[in-house]
């Protein structure tokens, strides 16, 4: 999405009431699509302004405020599945996660998983 100035949104705002132009012949002076003009038009006769709405701020992140618990939880046990650490949290909190969750908020915490070493080879492999 590309965000335009107000300046450029005024002048088109201006442009339609001046009436010279076709919507398409405004698309085309102002390299702005018909829809946008066509918002931008309802807008400002809804509101009287064709200024641009506040960010919406994205998804809220549930396991935010168990980032402590999260950090404590995989400091302890490093080598814990997504799901062990899902229950954990659970268990602390009562917030509940998925394993997609749990992976995403590792990432946003910079917490490295670390896999556990002890596992055996391959019974079949060759040396």
């Amino acid at each position: 999405m590309k965000a335009y100035s107000q300046d450029l949104r005024e002048r088109v705002m201006a442009a339609i009431e001046a009436g010279e132009q076709s919507r398409a012949e405004l698309s085309e002076t102002f390299q702005v699509s018909e829809s946008t003009i066509a918002k931008w038009k309802k807008r400002w006769r809804d509101t009287g302004s064709v200024a641009a709405l506040p960010f919406g701020g994205g998804r809220r992140r549930a396991l935010k405020e168990c980032a402590a618990v999260i950090q404590s939880e995989v400091k302890r046990q490093p080598d814990a599945t997504l799901e062990e650490l899902c229950e954990r949290v659970e268990a602390q909190t009562g917030v509940t996660a998925s394993p997609s969750m749990m992976a995403r908020e590792l990432q946003v915490l910079a917490l490295p998983r670390k896999k556990s070493r002890s596992m055996t080879a391959n019974a079949t492999r060759r040396a």
